[in-house]
């Protein structure tokens, strides 16, 4: 599948380094909390930070990212290794919520992005956001041995669909996509920091 005429200018690039930069952090910052190897830091890293975006590239007929531009495999290595001479306290509390909300939210949309530049169809290219945005910190979590985000009523993945719905509506209904990105991002941002400042959640399954 070949791109289409939708640009990916240096707003939506910028989420995307901010996306893979802050997903590899929360996937050290697991290892920190695991107390693993400097080895392990980095595989934390490389497989959070390029996870979903792999997939969201093998869906959609993509050229995989990081085989055409090693940069973000090399990003992902830099931020372990940061992560790896920080100060153990810096990553207490809810650090990797925090880190992993904003690189969501990020991420989303230009998921969404890509598979509008690629000629994906405005529901299919949403669930690409949510893919990109979600399939890291599942990664992350099934590495590090913790119960995944995704299973737990708080909203993430709704964060993200949000972010990655709102882009593609306002994209198509003419917005510029520098504004249509921001807008996007802040949005799914910030229903993902009430979630987590509030415990904001969907009601659960109480079938008998």
């Amino acid at each position: 599948m070949t791109s289409i005429d939708f640009p990916i200018g240096p707003v939506l690039s910028t989420l995307d380094i901010v996306g893979i930069g802050l997903f590899a952090a929360t996937g050290a910052v697991a290892a920190a909390r695991a107390r693993q190897t400097l080895i392990t830091f980095a595989f934390f890293a490389l497989a959070t930070g390029v996870g979903g975006g792999t997939v969201r590239d093998l869906l959609i007929g993509a050229p995989v990212f990081w085989i055409e531009d090693t940069r973000p495999l090399t990003a992902c290595l830099v931020i372990a290794l940061l992560v790896w001479i920080t100060p153990a306290r810096l990553w207490r509390g809810k650090t990797l919520d925090w880190l992993d909300a904003i690189g969501m939210a990020a991420y989303a949309v230009f998921g969404a992005a890509k598979a509008l530049s690629f000629g994906i169809p405005p529901v299919a290219a949403v669930m690409m956001g949510i893919f990109t945005a979600c399939l890291g910190g599942i990664i992350r979590d099934v590495l590090a041995g913790e119960p995944s985000i995704i299973l737990k009523p708080e909203l993430y993945v709704t964060a993200a669909a949000l972010a990655a719905a709102l882009f593609v509506g306002l994209s198509a209904a003419g917005v510029m996509l520098p504004v249509a990105a921001g807008v996007s991002a802040l949005a799914g941002f910030a229903l993902r920091a009430l979630a987590i400042w509030k415990g904001l959640a969907l009601p659960v399954y109480r079938g008998g």
